[in-house]
């Protein structure tokens, strides 16, 4: 594969990381300085099944090994900044001009440092949207604005991945010519 300029590659759409990664972590201090945790402060209610309340999530998605001692933070950071890294690189081989891949791959990297950030800092990420069925039923896992962002950018490489597949066999077949 060709190398690529900044100027050339979808490096160029990092701006989109910056603002969505600014957004995320004013969210955070927002949510951190305003709710009170879950176990007993005030709630914000913003409408049937959606309320604002600050949870801290010291494992992966749906807490996922969040009772485990403190080790996970160290794992879920070396795999965040793992992927943050690949982002990169991804990013760096991909033509600016393939945009739908380029805006996810920035909106996951943006989400991924976002997590990041709050695990290094903090030991925990900062939760605080809740979507609920009913206040005394099932809830969503509380989640913030990086998990959703990751969840959106995930969807356009899902659809950027379906979207011209004649173009990917074409470029992995010239992938393959260049190589031999």
């Amino acid at each position: 594969m060709n190398k690529l300029s900044f100027k050339q590659s979808g490096l160029v759409w990092l701006w989109i990381t910056l603002i969505l990664l600014i957004i995320d972590q004013a969210t955070k201090i927002w949510a951190d300085n305003n709710l009170a945790p879950v176990f007993g402060g005030p709630i914000i209610e913003v409408m049937p099944h959606f309320d604002l309340n600050l949870a801290y999530n010291y494992g992966a998605a749906f807490s996922f090994l969040g009772d485990q001692g403190g080790w996970q933070r160290w794992f879920f950071t070396v795999i965040a900044a793992g992927i943050s890294i690949l982002l990169l690189v991804w990013m760096w081989k991909t033509p600016k001009d393939n945009k739908l891949a380029n805006v996810g791959m920035a909106m996951v990297l943006s989400g991924a440092l976002g997590n990041l950030y709050d695990r290094m800092a903090y030991g925990y990420v900062i939760d605080f949207i809740d979507w609920y069925v009913s206040k005394d039923g099932y809830h969503w896992p509380t989640f913030n604005i990086a998990d959703s962002v990751i969840l959106i950018g995930v969807g356009l490489l899902i659809i950027d991945s379906f979207k011209n597949p004649e173009q990917r066999s074409e470029s992995k077949s010239e992938q393959v010519k260049e190589e031999q």
